[in-house]
């Protein structure tokens, strides 16, 4: 009977002093509740130790980049840009997409609407706007330069390029009507897709250079573009069975006979305008198609600015110069290849132990490291990816020497990569994490 009414006492004590904190925070005495609320919502640190800092954002990003100084991140229908020295939010704009153009000297920031032709140049320091569009459908932006698309008129269209903090576009190409929409920021074309990552986002790298060939896709045929020229070089309208994709200077046409029950396949390259072959490849599988034997291609091969991935006819892995056709590796059965850029490449052994970078100019192996099972990679200018699961780990090196530039044990996801480090989004917080030494290139 008394613990019955000790415990009822108790209680009663508890429901009295909750009333008392509640008066006491009414009356402005004294109000525990925010200091409450901030220790529960208190986000745990992304890289503990190896973090410069780290702050909370206004939601999921769909892309996160590095330039001028700043971190642009891009939400589903707002920008905002936070400084690279301490993460303080810079400024913050109303916008359904975005693109980063330009270096550290000339980075700009594009936004606009979808469904509202036109766009905005930004300062990625101040948002600021540098310049206004208000006819563009499209934009593509590279990292020395700008290309917008309008279409005046029914079935007339010009492409414009602009440097990035230029006022007036360095060439304008008249081009024919697109048959289908082009709009927003950097809608695809017809070159070379990246591997996939789920731990390091696709676009990690940062803008690429504008490069030496463009396809603008249209009414079922391709517009090859001269950028440096700004003019139309060659017009190629493939047939049913084919895919035409521009690789660096190079136009290739892949061509899948269906036959036997399943798909052969033959690369074309070409140097526009010239309409002569400058190389060919009977048996090579750039994996445009899915296995089976349909042979439908739906999608770009995946490789750098001037390689592309293929598969040899019995299954191996192989890594071609879009230039000139040569065979730059070509693996062993069980072997794969996580990671290409026109430099490099980080290729997986088949113990699935060692992670291998293979340097194109010395034609040999630049270094070697130990790996997991569930490792994934990815290459950028400043810095080789390394991502791995369990443990859970994110390491960036140096792509010529393999030299650790930071380490951290975390399972957030690398967003960006820059000059002197590495963003990482876990949920709504965003790390930075600088490199302890300067990218060896």
């Amino acid at each position: 009977m008394s613990d019955v009414a000790s415990g009822g006492s108790a209680k009663g004590y508890a429901l009295v002093g909750v009333v008392v904190v509640v008066i006491l925070a009414t009356t402005g005495v004294w109000n525990p509740f925010p200091k409450l609320w901030s220790w529960i919502n208190q986000s745990d640190p992304i890289a503990e130790g190896v973090a410069s800092w780290q702050t909370a954002i206004g939601g999921s990003p769909r892309s996160v980049t590095i330039s001028g100084g700043a971190v642009v991140v891009e939400y589903r229908t707002s920008i905002e840009a936070y400084g690279i020295t301490a993460g303080v939010r810079l400024w913050k704009s109303d916008a359904d997409w975005a693109g980063v153009a330009g270096g550290d000297s000339d980075a700009v920031v594009v936004v606009g609407r979808l469904l509202t032709k036109g766009y905005e140049v930004l300062d990625p320091a101040t948002g600021a706007v540098r310049r206004r569009d208000t006819q563009a459908a499209a934009v593509w932006t590279y990292a020395d330069a700008i290309l917008d698309l309008r279409c005046p008129k029914a079935g007339e269209c010009e492409l414009s390029a602009w440097e990035p903090r230029g006022s007036k576009p360095m060439w304008t190409v008249g081009t024919p009507g697109i048959g289908f929409v082009l709009d927003a920021a950097n809608p695809d074309l017809p070159d070379t897709q990246p591997l996939g990552s789920s731990q390091i986002d696709s676009r990690a790298a940062g803008p690429r250079r504008l490069p030496n060939l463009i396809g603008l896709p249209g009414d079922g045929r391709i517009d090859v573009i001269d950028t440096a020229q700004g003019r139309v070089v060659q017009t190629r309208t493939p047939a049913r069975d084919q895919r035409v994709t521009v690789v660096g200077s190079r136009v290739l046409t892949v061509t899948g006979v269906a036959r036997d029950g399943t798909c052969y396949y033959s690369v074309i390259a070409h140097d526009p305008p010239d309409d002569r072959p400058v190389w060919q490849s009977d048996g090579l599988n750039l994996r445009t198609a899915d296995n089976g034997s349909s042979c439908k291609q739906e999608r770009d091969p995946a490789g750098g600015d001037e390689v592309v991935l293929g598969v040899d006819p019995v299954g191996r892995r192989e890594l071609i110069a879009a230039h000139d056709g040569r065979t730059l590796w070509r693996g062993e059965q069980g072997q794969d290849v996580l990671a290409v850029n026109d430099r490099y490449a980080l290729v997986r052994t088949e113990d699935k132990r060692t992670l291998v970078a293979r340097s194109f100019s010395r034609g040999k192996v630049a270094w070697r490291r130990a790996i997991t099972a569930d490792a994934q990679a990815a290459l950028t200018r400043y810095a080789a990816v390394v991502a791995q699961r369990k443990p859970a780990k994110v390491i960036a090196l140096s792509p010529r020497t393999g030299g650790v530039l930071t380490e951290a044990r975390t399972d957030a996801k690398v967003f960006a990569v820059g000059p002197g480090g590495l963003i990482l989004v876990a949920g709504r917080d965003m790390a930075y994490l600088p490199f302890s030494s300067s990218p060896a290139q």
